[in-house]
């Protein structure tokens, strides 16, 4: 199961991904998201899907990884590109019983999918490219200016990394539970609905044991070395922005305006 989860993993290297400043690459990860929300025609999308597969190249992480993070949501996206290919109105292409396939549903049920394609993609290069330690810096600067709320920032920044962390361990650890029960005689395949639920029991519940018992160890090591949140800490290393990250904004900046200029000019979807 952990081999085909691939989220929350980071693949050291030293790819113009991996060498950019985190703070870049969260934002430009925000500024994509909402670009990719904000396109209405295939040339918008196409432009956005360009510089992603572009992103990809550059990151160095084997293409194999992000093919493995798309198998995640492989049911989402069957189940919406039907649901956009059958319930779409239009001239009908094909039509059989109730079933009625329109050639705006084919073109909504290709958009949306190369959608959400892109958004796990770029996701997951965040992830792949950036050290859960980079991310919580990072997430720390960019969430700074809240301190004068009196928001815990680096506190926020700490659990979110941590959770990040964790989800390969825990994927792991539920393959291990799910491996000790079929050898022990569980059957967790056949039957209906209801008694597959019931068949995860026997591992739902040592995992939630597992996951109280990492907490608790990671809190003592934490209190070991004397933590006591962000006050007065102090960083290794500086973040500070290069050459490298002022041209990814840059060339950021000019997919934005061509996603606003096709959207103007170009005819919607």
């Amino acid at each position: 199961m952990n081999r085909d989860v691939t989220f929350g993993q980071f693949i050291p290297g030293n790819s113009l991904l991996h060498r950019m400043d985190p703070r870049v690459k969260i934002v430009l990860l925000c500024a994509i998201i909402a670009t990719i929300f904000c396109t209405f025609n295939f040339y918008a999308l196409g432009l956005v899907t360009a510089f992603i597969i572009v992103a990809i190249l550059l990151s160095g992480v084997p293409l194999r990884m992000y093919l493995k993070s798309l198998k995640v949501i492989i049911i989402i996206v069957v189940i919406t590109s039907l649901l956009n290919i059958f319930y779409s109105s239009g001239t009908p292409v094909f039509e059989f019983w109730i079933f009625k396939i329109t050639l705006d549903g084919i073109y909504r049920a290709i958009y949306v999918t190369v959608r959400i394609i892109a958004l796990i993609l770029i996701s997951s290069s965040l992830t792949f490219t950036t050290s859960p330690t980079d991310l919580t810096d990072a997430i720390e600067r960019l969430m700074s200016p809240l301190k004068i709320f009196h928001v815990k920032v680096h506190e926020i920044a700490m659990m979110m990394t941590i959770a990040l962390r964790f989800i390969p361990t825990l994927l792991d650890e539920t393959d291990k539970i799910m491996s000790a029960q079929k050898a022990r005689g569980a059957d967790m395949e056949s039957g209906n609905l209801i008694q597959k639920v019931k068949s995860l029991i026997p591992v739902l519940i040592p995992l939630f044991v597992s996951a109280f018992r990492r907490a608790y160890e990671l809190a003592v090591a934490m209190e070991c070395r004397c933590y006591q949140g962000g006050e007065g800490r102090t960083r290794m290393k500086s973040l500070h922005m290069k050459k490298l990250d002022y041209l990814s904004i840059f060339l950021m900046a000019l997919v934005v305006g061509g996603v606003v200029l096709c959207d103007i000019f170009l005819m919607p979807i």
